[in-house]
Formats: structure tokens, C-alpha cells, sequence
């Protein structure tokens, strides 16, 4: 692949619907990989964001949750809801990287920028944008399943018996709230995944670009960094720099979707039948009042520690794959 637009290039001798495909595979692989890796560290993110209403808090840190979670759970607990952000990472990863390339070629038509012309960083980002606009629908509902998985302990500990699974978690939403219940936290979402693929893609291509033309004034014999590939070293770097960046612009956007999801689990009294469902704004207004911006980040600094090498192994197991595949 070809840089600024190195991830992903189109291949003009590859036909739209293989390379649709193999975004699709190299996609759901990086993202597997990568959601078993930080796992742990997005229940402890999501266990502080649903503490930030509570009277009292339950976490001292993220590390006193994973401490806590280890010591009460067991290493099952620090894995609890693994499924469905498996599934989450699985179709997220594969939309987007599809996605990003289907706005590209967009952009290119409305703009007249030829195949062969990198797009200026501006219109990636903007790809990128629409790319996550787009995945967000998907992944609410996983997300959400995810969420209550999460927190299933700190609520059901007088409980001897299994807790429910990913499926039971599913139907019980859909029985109480009807399918629209699956997009809870949708608007959160939704603002997460729009500016913060804008955000990841935007920083990874940027940050590829520099390397590739630090490369190429050290290595004279490679003098037009465009006719690089990225090494793994590099994409690492890149994606990790990128992974910081998705997870800290939009942070708040997250804190609120997670408390959004995870109330009527951990405060049902304020979720009851005839008490009106949370809402975007009300809850931002509740959580800043609650603990202002301080709450609104709760988790960031374990989330964008946990995204540096997460998103490091997305784009090494991807650029990887394409460049020997693709």
C-alpha cells in the first residue's frame, strides 16, 4: 500500500468486490486479535464510567478495579463479556476498513483526484469520518451487551446461580424494550466513532507518512517515499499513536454512552418502568454535575494506555496481511 493513503490504496487491478473482502478478513483478524488483548482493560474503563453517579464509589483506580476484579472474579472476571466485543471488534474493524476505502473512492469522484494522486489529509479524515458514522450502528447493540456483561457482578453478588450470557442478555433486552432498545447509547456512539475513526485514520496515515519520509532521507536508494511500504515497526508506531488519539478525543462521548447502557442495571430505582429512559444530554448534564470533567474522562488514562498497543496489533496484523495478500 501506498502512503498518505498507505491502509488503504485502492488496487485498480483487484476487483471492488475481492478487495471488499479481503478488508472484510484482514479486518475481522486485526480486531479479534487486538479486543483479546485489551479486554481486561475495557471492563475496568466501562466499571469506573458506570460508577461516576453513584453516591459512593466502588473503585478507588483503575488499577484497585482490576486488583478488585481479579481478587473477587478470578480471571474469568477479568474477561467477563468477551463474546460480544469479539463479535463488536470482528464487524467493527471489517465496516470501517471497508467503509474507509467505499468513502475514499466517494471523495475521489466528487473531488477529481485520481487513483494514482494521494488524497490530502483533510479528505482522509473526512473518509474516515463517514466510515465511522457508519460502523456506530452496528456496534451500539454489541456494545451495549457488552456493557451489562460488564457490570453483571457489581450488581448480582447475593446471586449463587450462573450469570446470564451474551444471548440472555440480548433477548432480555429485546423482550423488555423491543429492538429499539438495542440502540441505547446510539447518539454516543455515534459521536465516538465519528470524530475518533476521523481521529485514528487521520493520525495513522499522518504518522505513516513522516516515517516514510524519514526513511527515505536515510535510505537513498528509496528516494520516493510514496513507493514505500510501511515495516511493522512502523505501522506499530503509527497505529499506536493513532490509537491514542481515538480514544482521547472523544472520551466523553463514551462515558456517557456507557453510563447510558449500564443504568438500569446499576441504578434501577432511577430506571424504573414509569421513570423516563436516559437521554444524551441528560446525562452528560448528570455526570458533569456529578463530578464535571473529571467524570466525563473517568477511565481515559487506562483506555488510551490500553489503545497504544491494541491499536498498534490492528494495523500491524492489517498492513501486514494486505502486503502479502492483498
Amino acid at each position: 500500500m501506498d502512503v498518505p493513503n498507505d491502509v488503504l490504496e485502492p488496487n485498480s487491478s483487484v476487483s471492488t468486490t475481492v478487495q471488499a473482502f479481503k478488508d472484510i478478513a484482514f479486518g475481522s483478524l486485526a480486531g479479534m486479535v487486538s479486543k483479546v488483548f485489551e479486554h481486561p482493560f475495557d471492563l475496568t474503563k466501562v466499571r469506573l464510567q458506570s460508577q461516576v453517579l453513584d453516591s459512593s464509589a466502588r473503585f478507588k483506580g483503575p488499577l484497585d478495579c482490576l486488583y478488585k476484579t481479579w481478587k473477587y472474579e478470578g480471571v474469568k472476571g477479568l474477561y467477563r463479556g468477551l463474546p460480544a466485543p469479539v463479535v463488536g471488534a470482528m464487524a467493527e474493524n471489517a465496516t470501517l476498513f471497508m467503509s474507509y476505502r467505499i468513502f475514499q473512492r466517494l471523495l475521489r469522484k466528487t473531488s477529481g483526484i485520481r487513483e494514482s494522486e494521494p488524497l490530502p489529509l483533510p479528505l482522509i479524515c473526512v473518509a474516515a469520518a463517514g466510515a465511522g458514522a457508519a460502523t456506530s450502528f452496528a456496534l451500539t447493540p454489541i456494545e451495549l451487551v457488552k456493557c451489562k456483561m460488564q457490570v453483571q457482578m457489581l450488581v448480582s453478588t447475593k446471586s449463587s446461580g450462573p450469570l446470564p450470557g451474551p444471548i440472555a442478555v440480548l433477548t432480555s433486552v429485546i423482550r423488555t424494550t423491543g429492538l429499539r432498545g438495542l440502540w441505547l447509547g446510539q447518539t454516543g456512539t455515534l459521536i465516538r466513532e465519528t470524530g475518533g475513526t476521523a481521529a485514528w485514520f487521520g493520525t495513522k496515515e499522518f504518522l505513516a507518512t513522516k516515517l516514510l519520509q524519514r526513511r527515505s532521507r536515510i535510505d537513498p536508494s528509496h528516494p520516493d517515499p510514496p513507493s514505500l511500504r510501511l515495516t511493522p515497526l512502523e505501522s506499530g508506531i503509527s497505529g499506536a499513536g493513532a490509537g491514542a488519539m481515538f480514544n482521547f478525543v472523544c472520551f466523553p462521548a463514551d462515558t456517557v454512552k456507557s453510563t447510558m447502557q449500564t443504568e438500569e442495571d446499576l441504578r434501577p430505582k432511577h430506571a424504573g418502568s414509569h421513570a423516563s429512559k436516559p437521554t444524551f444530554l441528560g446525562t452528560l448534564k448528570a455526570l458533569y454535575r456529578a463530578q464535571g470533567i473529571r467524570g466525563l474522562y473517568a477511565g481515559c488514562g487506562i483506555t488510551v494506555a490500553r489503545s497504544v498497543p491494541s491499536s498498534a496489533i490492528i494495523f500491524v496484523i492489517y498492513d501486514e496481511l494486505d502486503k502479502h495478500f492483498g
